[in-house]
C-alpha cells in the first residue's frame, strides 16, 4: 500500500512539472504589420481575387481558392496550374504555370 501512495506522488509530480514547463503564449495582436500590409491590385489580378487591396498572405489564399474551385491543377504533376483565361493574363500569356512560379508572377500585379 505504502508503495502505490509512492507511485502515486510520483505522477503527480510529473504532471505539476509538465505544467510548469509549457511555454508561455504570445501576447495576441503583434502580427507583423509589413506582411499584413494591404496591396494595390491590378485590374487583371483583381478578376480572379475579387478584391482591389488586401495583403499578400490573402491574394496566395484567393488564387488557390479560385485555382481548386475551377480545377485548374494539372492531374499528372499538382505542382502545374493549367491557366484559363483570367488566369492568363496574370501568367502573362502562359498556358502552364509551375506554382513557384506563380507567385512571382502574381508579384508583378501587386503594389
Amino acid at each position: 500500500m505504502a508503495a502505490k501512495k509512492a507511485v502515486a506522488k510520483k505522477v503527480v509530480a510529473k504532471k505539476v512539472v509538465a505544467k510548469k514547463a509549457a511555454p508561455a503564449k504570445k501576447a495576441a495582436g503583434k502580427a507583423n504589420s509589413a506582411f499584413m500590409k494591404p496591396m494595390t491590385i491590378s485590374a487583371d489580378l483583381m478578376a480572379v481575387v475579387g478584391k482591389s487591396s488586401m495583403p499578400r498572405s490573402e491574394v496566395v489564399k484567393a488564387l488557390w481558392v479560385y485555382i481548386k474551385k475551377f480545377n485548374l491543377q494539372d492531374p499528372k504533376n499538382k505542382r502545374n496550374i493549367v491557366a484559363d483565361a483570367n488566369l492568363k493574363k496574370v501568367f502573362g500569356g502562359k498556358a502552364v504555370v509551375n506554382m513557384f512560379e506563380m507567385t512571382k508572377l502574381v508579384s508583378k500585379h501587386l503594389s
